[in-house]
């Protein structure tokens, strides 16, 4: 009876009415039907198929795998719009700066001129600015790379009908950012060979815009007649004075340091050895020139330079007399003067008490102390060159007709972030840093670095790598910017953007701001020997061998006590452990 019961109310729910009114007889009269309900294991339903395939899904993985799985692909949605978001609208200072430009898939020359192409691993990061007060989406133009001037006066024409090997050379897009390696990387460039840099060397000097004649000033007793700025070495140039220097005509008389004596390295304050002034006069198509007072660097051998360079370019170091007596104690320096590569060129009569203030001397004012020179690479005395001289001119000044080049800064583009970022880091005094940029920005309209100034890419240099031909107008820009150097701090950053702007107010010359990406693929930056010497040295972990097995040797049968269970260990018991030997090697570093 309950199965009857089951089918009926499987059947009719008007049949069961009829059971409760007695009518027992017209139930047997009609037929029974038994509906069967469909099986849950079936495949196939067509409701099921109306439903779709998203149904079919949930139903065959459940309800929880499924909202994971949406949310897998949520979250790779926006991960890819992320991306994509980041790439195509960063702010300005990433798009700007831009150095640190890892490159896939490169081009590299081989000798013959056929290109080859390598892949190269990304090992590269974005850094993030100090400051997000200005942004833009639009990406600035990147340092002039064309050839289109190669065919101008003075050029040899190497490349008149190919074009140069490097046209096709381009940075793609800058990878994702790496956790594991942070920081500025290099980037691959693309240099021709030594023989073809060699042969697009122009053969007769670049134009100097409107300026043609450049003297000195001299003064045998400089006497400062304001409260700030100047020394004895560079003078005291009054207020009108720094002022008409920015205005460029065909002839000028400026203030360039050595304003005393008779020549630069003679009684001036910065001065040479009468065998080293003889040295100084030679003439040469290129020197690379660097600097270590005050025993603060560690003298770095170039590397990867050719039979040429060796041969036809000579390496100046300027060192004065307290690394002198470290190098000679050290047993670095003998009678020859020379250490490796570099001629060692003793300076005497310092001029200034800070170690670093006299490194500005030969950074900024090389046309002063080589008078017969064309061309010069100055690096600090902290790096180490590892690209050809002959091929990084090329890259740099010659390739893109420019006159002087210098690495824009890796992560900063606007002078008051510097500003800050120095005062943070205890460069200078605080004061002396605010009163320079708040006289940059009353008295000659310093603003804050913007789209505005492009096609310039930064305010702010990396300086320590300036190439440069010595012309007119970028001797006086290296005066002036000098001048800025003596009479406010000591951090040529800071003065840069301001002497540049000025002097391409009047004049139409431009500098290229290469990115520093670029700059860290010529030259390898190492620590300051202070840094150095605090480092600890490297830890040495001595393993001793194991010692031989004994004898075997027969000893009476002792009486085996029971084996203890884990609970069992007496309170007084030891494990002993092997432990190797940490030493501390002082002789190792």
């Amino acid at each position: 009876m309950t199965g009857v019961s089951l089918g009926l109310r499987t059947g009719s729910y008007g049949s069961l009415q009829l059971l409760q009114n007695g009518n027992v007889s017209q139930i047997h009269a009609a037929p029974m039907m038994l509906v069967r309900r469909p099986s849950k294991a079936l495949l196939y339903n067509p409701r099921e198929k109306e439903r779709g395939f998203p149904f079919l899904i949930c139903r065959h993985l459940g309800r929880g795998k499924v909202a994971m799985l949406l949310m897998l692909g949520l979250g790779l949605f926006l991960f890819v719009f992320g991306c994509f978001t980041l790439y195509k609208g960063g702010n300005i200072t990433s798009e700007i700066e831009d150095t640190r430009y890892a490159i896939n898939r490169y081009e590299i020359l081989k000798h013959d001129g056929v290109v080859e192409n390598k892949l190269q691993d990304s090992d590269s990061s974005r850094a993030t600015s100090l400051t997000s007060r200005h942004k833009s989406t639009t990406r600035p133009p990147p340092a002039p790379h064309s050839l289109s001037s190669f065919k101008s006066k003075g050029r040899k024409g190497y490349f008149p009908a190919l074009g140069h090997p490097c046209d096709h050379f381009a940075f793609p897009p800058p990878p994702p950012a790496d956790r594991r390696r942070t920081g500025p990387r290099p980037c691959p460039v693309c240099y021709i060979p030594v023989e073809q840099a060699i042969a697009s060397m122009p053969s007769s000097p670049s134009e100097s815009p409107l300026l043609r004649t450049l003297t000195y000033v001299h003064d045998e007793n400089p006497v400062q007649r304001e409260p700030h700025g100047g020394s004895d070495f560079g003078g005291y140039p009054s207020m009108e004075e720094r002022d008409a220097a920015f205005d460029i005509k065909e002839t000028m008389n400026v203030y360039c340091g050595f304003v005393n004596g008779s020549r630069p390295g003679r009684q001036t304050g910065f001065d040479f050895d009468e065998a080293d002034l003889l040295e100084l006069d030679q003439y040469h198509d290129i020197i690379v020139a660097s600097a270590i007072f005050g025993n603060y660097d560690v003298i770095q051998q170039p590397r990867n330079i050719s039979s040429e360079a060796k041969e036809n370019i000579p390496f100046y170091m300027f060192i004065d007399e307290e690394t002198e007596m470290y190098m000679k104690n050290a047993s670095i320096l003998d009678s020859s003067r020379r250490v490796g590569l570099w001629r060692i060129i003793v300076v005497h009569n310092v001029p200034y008490a800070d170690a670093r203030r006299n490194g500005k001397v030969p950074k900024l004012l090389l046309h002063r102390i080589f008078p017969n020179v064309r061309y010069s690479i100055w690096i600090d005395g902290k790096l180490e060159l590892v690209v050809d001289p002959y091929q990084i001119l090329e890259r740099f000044l010659w390739r893109s007709n420019a006159t002087f080049a210098i690495s824009r800064h890796y992560r900063r583009f606007d002078v008051f972030v510097e500003a800050e970022a120095n005062k943070a880091a205890g460069k200078y005094e605080n004061a002396s840093i605010d009163h320079q940029i708040q006289f940059y920005q009353h008295h000659d309209g310093l603003t804050h670095y913007s789209r505005a100034k492009l096609p310039i890419t930064s305010d702010v240099p990396e300086g320590c790598v300036i190439i440069r031909e010595h012309i007119p107008i970028t001797n006086l820009f290296t005066c002036l910017w000098f001048n800025e150097v003596d009479r406010f701090t000591s951090r040529d950053q800071l003065s840069f953007s301001t002497v540049r702007d000025k002097i391409m107010a009047k004049v139409d010359w431009g500098i290229n701001m290469f990115m520093d990406c670029e700059r860290r693929n010529f030259v390898i930056q190492a620590y300051h020997r202070d840094i150095l010497e605090h480092m600890p040295p490297p830890v040495v972990v001595i393993r001793h061998p194991r010692p031989p097995p004994a004898p075997y040797t027969h000893r009476p049968q002792m009486k085996k006590s029971p084996r203890r269970g884990r609970g069992d260990r007496r309170s007084g018991s030891k494990r002993h452990h092997k432990v190797g030997t940490v030493v501390m090697n002082q002789n190792s570093f």
